[in-house]
């Protein structure tokens, strides 16, 4: 678990200035596992995702995007932004990737395509 202090400067930048949220949060951890053997994937998935659950209390709920994990969906990409910023990245989504293109990481999918599977 990587646990790490924040505050300074991007806690002085508004919440609403820009896509960047959770400026308020005093702390994020990042839950990460890591292995070779292929064998050992659901050994290791299992006790990740149990370590995380047993976080959850302690957490506020929020998100950084680029933590989450390829089987997140929607409501995990959401949560890391006030919905405001999420509604502003739609549009702009929307605007300059209506076929969202550019999807191969947890991003915005523009209007229309919110609740479809990734591809």
């Amino acid at each position: 678990m990587l646990a790490t202090h924040l505050g300074g400067a991007s806690g002085r930048v508004g919440e609403t200035d820009t896509a960047a949220g959770n400026r308020d949060a005093q702390h994020v951890f990042n839950v990460q596992a890591a292995w070779e053997d292929p064998a050992e994937n659901d050994l290791h998935i299992a006790w990740t995702r149990d370590f995380w659950r047993a976080m959850q209390p302690f957490s506020s709920g929020g998100t950084y995007v680029n933590f989450l994990t390829r089987d997140e969906g929607d409501d995990r990409v959401r949560a890391a932004y006030r919905p405001a910023i999420y509604d502003r990245l739609v549009e702009v989504k929307t605007k300059y990737d209506p076929g969202n293109l550019f999807r191969s990481n947890q991003n915005i999918r523009p209007r229309g395509q919110q609740q479809r599977e990734r591809t």
